[in-house]
């Protein structure tokens, strides 16, 4: 007969610390049942992950897994989990029916990272017993102050429970009472109590390790040989004493008459189980834990290595209650040393939740590399190359954001992960793919409806988040078969407004207007426009071609009821602007412009799967970009300069809102530099990271060397890679978790926009006063040619007088461009219709600024930058020199039903954000053109080009 068989007769039962696929399907497991009477299995995150991660037998089943479409990380993990456990039931299953339940057991353990929380743990476990679907099944729970209850809840509704982590008898006899009252809950229920089953893990080697090494320190220090030689009669003694005490509890506790009671109903005694049991101490018997603690109604789980052990020189005799009073000596004796078992057993405790947590997040870990070799190029791929000290500062923040389990409070919507503010509100955006699809049939509905009406343009009408996630979808996706034209307007210029309406053919057009507020100015005007152009156009039937998106309750959804609009769609309140293009605000424009919404959600999921809440800081590779760019923000890398493919180029405009407006505060941000051309390297300082997002089909690109020289010279770059133009879905999702990421790393709330306010509440003070008076408020230029007038605030009037300025503008110009330093960026702010010549002019004119001056630039056109990079040039830190850049409008364009034109709207804007940039105190000057704009921008590019040499 086997030794491990030998244990049976004395009452105790050998289970395996082990599963795996291939151990149960070759039958290794079966033939430990049958030749060594092994009667139940255990598993842990740890055995899963060497399972998983160190082999290649799941690499099939997870392919398999993946075939029908992705799912996330602990999804996946868990079938393969479930299905190892399923089988392993089944092998012991007639273990389980010979011994009529007593035996042939299998635990599969609750999340490690729900050990503090009781309704969590509790509601998983139902979810697992119910899954594995096998009567043979034990969930396990730990034995924490939170898993206690649990313990009694899952018992009182008939579920095995496993509780696993006890190290002290106090705690253990917790837990028995719970197991006790937990039956006692199932009878009054009219529940069988004689189907459920439990045992109480508790750890012995564990202890040893532990108190060994005070024992070893009180013995080294002991200058009496005697003294030291009772110290030392105490290594390897209490791990076994404290067994042999829980044991006599449990004796104590079964003599009972609260005991009896359910024994009477057909109650099963909950068996205390060794675990931990595998020798550490090489200087002890690899079979220690197992010869010291045989006893009736008992388990001892083995790890394969000590299960080998005791089939080959254990002794299977009864010692369990032997030396009962010597090992209430041995703790007594501890005790008079001054070490505290109790303070040990906590300790303990506290690491055996972190220990089974990092077991966890390589495990998970694991599976997400897994995922991610089958998954291959349907997700982009991303390659982050850091000089030396940025890598070991995003090395050690990995491991602090995986220690703390940040990612996992950032999904859980914690708040204290930024700064403990109003962020929580803030964080619907995380499940808006979830949403998307609850809400699918209604987009299907809607495109279906779109394309049946026969429109043959869309004109989507919005500011920041509600456009430029739209325009990305149009410029990446294109025109869809049989569906109209995707545009957008988000300007207040006269000539922008007109040629956007010359160039759709109104009677056909199916206006979107997209406010989350429904009170931002632009939208509402420029709907007062095209709302007065379609009655003019198609009569009472004007309604029938206007939608809005925007959240419930709002000013717009009033006007829309009014007005007969031909569908409402509400938006998710939880959602910032910027936040929301897989919300409502852009799967509505997806779905008229004929995008396979569907798609485009799967799409998404792929990148919210390998960012989700499971998958640890290092796998992440959302956490990873955004820990990237955060820590080269606090390292004086803060200009993030974005390059793309000529088909991806669109997505910079939509990633400038994102960081700018996220992380431009309290004097910190990230400056989004994009559209910038690629230069050499001697275009560059230190204060960049680059981001390269390209097609596949683009992998060779012209700019490869210019990036490898980047690269090579020590700065940070990231290169995403997309298979195709759809997968442009998953980048919207990477890049909000990195910004929430980032702006952990940088201390601030990434969902507020204070300094958007700011410019508003100018805006409408100017506003108003031409509303009152018929005119805006005169001001006076510092400068004045035939050409251009020159304004500033008096303290920058001051400080450029001082630098040389004097009565014409290009002093002014020149001036003022002298004061850019290394580490500032330019900013050019026109207020002009944003067109391909205005573009180019532009351009010419940042790249003269960096060839001179070797400084990150930026572009914007207002008010459109106002929603966006905005917030960062007034809120961020004071390295930005602003040039703003405004002309008449000749012709100006009327608002309908408003006193004020669009002229005039956009002049108050650029004079509201002028007047923000001079409270902050920021090197600001604005050029208005008193000549035709296109003139006016080529001759101020001249006078840039003339004032830099």
């Amino acid at each position: 007969m086997s030794l491990l068989k030998a244990l049976h007769a004395q009452g105790q039962a050998v289970w395996l610390d082990f599963v795996a696929r291939g151990f149960v399907e070759k039958g290794d497991l079966a033939r430990l049942v049958a030749d060594d009477g092994v009667r139940g299995v255990t598993s842990n995150p740890a055995i899963f992950e060497k399972a998983i991660g160190g082999s290649s037998e799941y690499d099939d089943a997870i392919r398999a897994a993946l075939s029908d479409g992705d799912r996330s990380v602990v999804d996946l993990y868990e079938a393969l989990a479930i299905a190892d456990i399923q089988k392993a039931a089944d092998v012991l299953r007639p273990v389980y029916d010979a011994t009529g339940g007593a035996d042939g057991y299998v635990s599969l353990e609750v999340s490690p990272y729900l050990a503090l929380d009781t309704e969590a743990t509790v509601a998983e476990a139902r979810r697992l017993w119910a899954d594995v679907a096998r009567p043979n099944l034990m969930v396990k729970v730990p034995g924490t102050a939170p898993g206690v209850p649990a313990v009694r809840t899952l018992i009182g509704e008939g579920i095995n429970v496993n509780v696993t982590l006890l190290f002290a008898r106090r705690v253990y006899e917790e837990v028995a009472d719970a197991y006790m009252a937990g039956l006692e809950d199932l009878a009054a229920k009219g529940g069988d109590v004689s189907k459920v089953a439990s045992v109480a893990s508790f750890f012995v080697s564990r202890i040893d390790s532990a108190v060994d090494a005070q024992l070893e320190a009180k013995a080294a220090a002991a200058t009496d040989p005697a003294e030291k030689a009772r110290i030392e009669e105490l290594l390897g003694e209490i791990a076994i004493a404290n067994a042999k005490l829980a044991y006599r509890s449990y004796e104590q506790m079964i003599v009972g008459a609260r005991w009896k009671a359910l024994a009477a109903k057909g109650a099963r005694p909950q068996r205390l189980l060794w675990a931990s049991t595998g020798t550490k101490n090489k200087a002890y018997s690899d079979v220690l834990y197992v010869d010291e603690l045989i006893g009736p109604d008992t388990v001892n789980t083995v790890p394969p290595a000590t299960l080998d052990a005791f089939r080959d020189h254990g002794t299977p005799a009864a010692t369990l209650q032997r030396g009962v009073d010597e090992a209430e000596a041995a703790l007594a004796a501890l005790d008079r040393l001054g070490i505290s078992l109790d303070a040990v057993t906590d300790q303990l405790v506290t690491e055996g939740v972190q220990l089974f947590a990092d077991a966890a997040d390589k495990l998970l870990g694991a599976v997400a590399q897994k995922r991610a070799e089958v998954l291959g190029d349907r997700i982009n791929a991303q390659a982050i190359a850091l000089p030396r000290d940025l890598a070991e500062a995003v090395a050690k923040e990995t491991e602090r954001w995986r220690a703390g389990g940040l990612i996992r409070r950032l999904w859980a919507r914690d708040a204290s992960v930024w700064t403990g503010a109003d962020e929580a509100k803030w964080l619907g955006w995380l499940t808006g793919t979830v949403e998307g699809r609850a809400k699918l049939s209604d987009y299907q509905a809607f495109a279906a409806d779109v394309k049946a009406s026969g429109f043959t343009d869309v004109l989507l009408l919005g500011m920041g988040g509600s456009s430029l996630g739209p325009e990305v979808l149009a410029e990446v996706f294109g025109p869809q078969p049989g569906f109209p034209k995707l545009r957008i307007l988000d300007s207040t210029d006269p000539a922008q407004v007109r040629a956007t309406e010359a160039a759709v053919k109104l009677a056909t057009t199916l206006v979107i207007v997209s406010s989350k507020s429904g009170s931002t100015t632009e939208p509402n005007v420029m709907l007062a426009y095209f709302f007065d152009r379609l009655k003019k156009t198609v009569g009472d039937k004007a309604g029938s071609h206007v939608v809005a998106v925007t959240d419930p309750g709002s000013s717009l959804e009033k006007v829309a009821t009014r007005d007969g609009f031909r569908k409402i769609f509400h938006g998710e309140p939880t959602i910032g602007g910027r936040y929301s293009v897989l919300s409502p605000f852009g799967l509505v424009p997806a779905a008229a412009a004929g995008i396979d919404v569907e798609a485009f959600l799967d799409s998404a999921d792929v990148m919210v799967h390998a960012c989700g809440p499971d998958v640890p800081p290092a796998a992440n590779p959302g956490v990873q970009l955004g820990l990237v760019l955060g820590l080269a923000a606090k390292a004086g890398r803060d200009k993030m300069t974005m390059l793309a493919s000529p088909a991806l180029a669109d997505f910079g405009a939509w990633t400038e809102q994102l960081v700018a407006e996220s992380t431009g505060k309290n004097g910190k941000a990230i400056i989004p530099v994009d559209g910038e051309p690629l230069g050499s390297v001697v275009c560059y300082g230190k204060d960049r990271i680059f981001v390269d997002l390209r097609l596949a089909s683009d992998a060779a690109s012209p700019h490869d060397a210019e990036i490898k020289a980047l690269e090579h010279a020590g700065h940070p770059v990231v290169r995403i890679t997309l298979r195709d133009r759809a997968a442009i879905a998953q980048e919207f999702f990477r890049f909000e978790i990195a910004t929430a990421v980032a702006g952990a790393v940088m201390g601030i709330n990434p969902f507020d926009q204070p300094d958007v306010e700011a410019s508003k509440i100018k805006t409408r003070e100017l506003t108003a006063a031409f509303e009152a008076t018929g005119k805006l408020p005169p001001e006076t230029p510092v400068a004045s040619s035939g050409s251009f007038d020159v304004f500033t605030d008096p303290k920058n009037a001051e400080a450029l007088r001082a630098a040389g300025a004097g009565a014409d503008p290009a002093s002014w110009l020149k001036a003022h461009l002298a004061r850019v330093k290394p580490g500032d960026y330019v900013a050019l702010l026109a207020y002009v219709a944003r067109n391909p010549a205005h573009i180019g002019t532009l351009q010419a004119m940042r790249l003269a600024v960096r060839a001179h001056k070797t400084v990150a630039t930026c572009v914007g056109f207002g008010p459109r930058f106002l929603h966006s990079t905005g917030q960062a040039y007034k809120g961020g830190p004071d390295t930005g020199v602003v040039l703003q850049i405004t002309a008449d409008d000749h012709p100006d364009l009327a608002i309908p039903g408003q006193t004020a034109s669009f002229g005039i709207v956009k002049a108050a804007q650029a004079r509201g954000d002028f007047g923000v940039l001079s409270e902050r105190g920021r090197r600001a000057l604005r050029i208005h053109i008193k000549t035709d704009v296109g003139a006016g921008l080529s001759a101020l590019a001249a006078a840039v080009e003339q004032a830099l040499s």
